[in-house]
Formats: C-alpha cells, structure tokens, sequence
C-alpha cells in the first residue's frame, strides 16, 4: 500500500471538457443567428433562472424560481449570441420578453429532432443571485453599453 495522495487535476480537465461542450452549443446558435434553423432542428434549452448573470422578467422569475426550458423553434425574435452568453425575445402568454442566459447557467441543450443531448453539470460553482435580476433593456444592438466580463473563468476554483 502507498501513502501517496492521489493525484490533483491541476488541469481542471472536467471544466475544461464542460466549456468545450458549452462552445458546441455557441456553435449551433451562432448557425441559427447566420442561417435559422435548418429543417426540422430546434432547440430545447434548460438553464438555472438565478445564476449569475441570467436575466429575465421578474413574472417570468417568479413562476420559474430555480429552472426551466425555452424552446427556439418558430416564434423567437432577436436573437443575440456573444462569446459568453446569448439572448433572445420569447412570447409568453402572447406578451414578448428578453431573456439573457449566460451559456454557464445551462444545464441541457437538447436537438430532439435527431436526438442530440448535451447535459451540462449543475453550475454549483455559480453564485446565487439572491435579488430580483435587472429586466433586460430592449435597445438597438448598434448602440454601445457598458461592457461586463465576467470574472468567475478567472477565479481559481
């Protein structure tokens, strides 16, 4: 027997594998942004409605407190995908929202239509936002904002 320890993945190779993932999901939107959706391709996509970064109507909020699954299929409008999170404007109840969701706060990405699943772990190393998210703004994508970097990629874990 050994007294070693066993080894310490100083790579952080599930990370690694978990952001390589995330950037086939990236991919595919950025298609659907340039192309729509080729034939019968839509997405189911699950995400914690309180990590970090993730912002949607406080109604939206309330009837889904931890997690749920939009579908972008045929009735999505402004779709935005940037390096680190995507947006886009869904009809609920008739009523068009926004909805911002960093690709880290997704925990499923699912292409029913030739059975492609990708399960993302929980993102437990996200903080919890515990207040009510800032509703995101409706305004010209040519407009110039102030720009947020996350700083959790840089944080040792």
């Amino acid at each position: 027997m050994s007294d070693q320890a066993p080894p310490v993945d100083e790579m952080h190779y599930e990370q690694l594998a978990q952001e390589a993932l995330r950037g086939v999901m990236r991919a595919a939107l950025e298609r659907v942004l340039a192309e729509g959706l080729p034939g019968a391709h839509h997405f189911y996509i699950t995400f914690k409605t309180r990590a970090v970064g993730v912002s949607v109507a406080p109604d939206i909020l309330a009837k889904y407190p931890e997690e749920m699954t939009v579908v972008l299929q045929h009735q999505y409008d402004d779709l935005r995908v940037e390096p680190q999170r995507f947006s886009v404007k869904l009809r609920f109840g008739g009523m068009p929202k926004s909805l911002v969701i960093p690709y880290s706060a997704v925990t499923r990405f699912y292409d029913p239509s030739v059975q492609f699943l990708l399960q993302f772990e929980d993102p437990q190393l996200l903080e919890v936002v515990e207040e009510e998210p800032i509703p995101p703004q409706d305004t010209d994508p040519s407009s110039e904002g102030p720009k947020v970097v996350s700083l959790d990629q840089f944080r040792k874990k």
